[in-house]
Formats: C-alpha cells, sequence, structure tokens
C-alpha cells in the first residue's frame, strides 16, 4: 500500500511538465528578441532609403528652379551704387543686395518640389509627405572685419546654397514590440512606443545656375 510520505515523494519527483513551464519563461524573451531584430532590420533601411533620398532631393534642387517663393533670380544692386553691372559682389561691401535666406516647406504646386517628390517618395516610409521636405536658400556670404564676401557678379545669377532638408518622419513598427516586453518582463506598461521619430537629416550643395544674367 502507498503510504502519503510515498505519494509525496513521486510527486516532487515527477518532471513532467517541466519543459512546458520553461517555454513559457523563455518564449516571449525569444520572441521579442526575433521580432526586434525584424523591426529594427527594417528601422535601418529606412533609415538609409531617407539618406539617399535627400541626396537625391539635394542635387536635383541645386540644378532646377527654387522650390520657394521669393528667391531672386540675379544678384541686385546694393546701397553703393557706384558699380557698375559685372563688378563682384566682393570688391566692395555694398555693390550687391545680400538676398535673405529662403525657407519653405514641400508643396506640390512647384514643379521642382513635385519633380524631387515623384523621385524619392518610393524610397521612404508610406507616411511621408511632401510636406515633410524642407528647402533652405541661402546666400553665399560670410560677415569678417565688417567685409562681406560673396560669389557672383552684379547684375549676375544668384547662386545660393541649396539645403534640403528631411524633417517630421516617422517609424512604426510592425510587431506588438511593447506587448512582448511586458511578457519578457513580467511588468506591465512597458515603455517602448511602436511609433518613433526618425531624426532630421539635410544635405546642402551650392546652387548651379547657367543663366546668362542681366546686361546692365
Amino acid at each position: 500500500m502507498t503510504g502519503p510520505a510515498s505519494l509525496r515523494r513521486r510527486f516532487t519527483a515527477d518532471e513532467r511538465g517541466a519543459t512546458l513551464v520553461e517555454l513559457a519563461f523563455v518564449l516571449p524573451l525569444f520572441l521579442l528578441l526575433f521580432f526586434a531584430m525584424i523591426d529594427f532590420g527594417r528601422l535601418a533601411f529606412h533609415w538609409g532609403s531617407a539618406e539617399k533620398a535627400t541626396s537625391v532631393a539635394a542635387r536635383i534642387a541645386a540644378v532646377r528652379n527654387p522650390a520657394c517663393d521669393g528667391v531672386p533670380e540675379i544678384y541686385e544692386r546694393g546701397p553703393d551704387t557706384s558699380g557698375r553691372f559685372g563688378t563682384n559682389c566682393s570688391d566692395t561691401p555694398g555693390i550687391c543686395t545680400i538676398p535673405a535666406e529662403i525657407v519653405c516647406a514641400g508643396d506640390a504646386a512647384n514643379p521642382t518640389a513635385g519633380e524631387i517628390w515623384g523621385r524619392i517618395e518610393p524610397l521612404l516610409p508610406n507616411d511621408a509627405a511632401i510636406a515633410n521636405l524642407r528647402f533652405r536658400y541661402s546666400p553665399d556670404a560670410d560677415a569678417t572685419d565688417g567685409i562681406i564676401d560673396q560669389i557672383g557678379f552684379l547684375g549676375g545669377p544668384y547662386v545660393p546654397t541649396v539645403t534640403v532638408e528631411l524633417t517630421g518622419l516617422t517609424f512604426t513598427f510592425a510587431t506588438p514590440l511593447s506587448g512582448l516586453a511586458d511578457l519578457a518582463t513580467g511588468l506591465t506598461g512597458s515603455t517602448i512606443s511602436n511609433d518613433i521619430p526618425m531624426p532630421s537629416m539635410s544635405v546642402s550643395m551650392p546652387g548651379e545656375d547657367l543663366a546668362l544674367g542681366t546686361n546692365g
């Protein structure tokens, strides 16, 4: 006859089902690591594609008409009216008007912005929009000791530094990392978000203009 002590020994020595218990502990951690590798691989891909798209956008913007309104076409006369057309802007301070920096968001109504967006849209996350592009046209000028050095000549084509910035993008994880993190750690309220903001990235290039300028 089997006594209570014998039954207790048999129960404590029985290892059936132990593997399932171990699996229950390990599986959430394994799934978390597995899906994290997939999603962070996707993030690296989109990051690299966005950097490439920004470079392509800057190259096109540098050789096209401005994507912003108000960018001047030529170096106009400054407060010093003694210079003739064709005089280098760097010869005398005030010969040329130093244009203000122009910044605008991408707009599909602008031919240059529309062309750029058509080229780079396939490289960006699905929720990206043309408004995530920001164009900046900056004068090639540097004030040192009160003298402004600027490339160009009076009446000649305005050649700004063109900067294209890609900003405001969000990457969305395809897998529920927050829930998996809760299962793996046994905690609740994980701080892992399924949406993370991607950093802004920008590329600057000197503008190229083959215009003949204005003959004074």
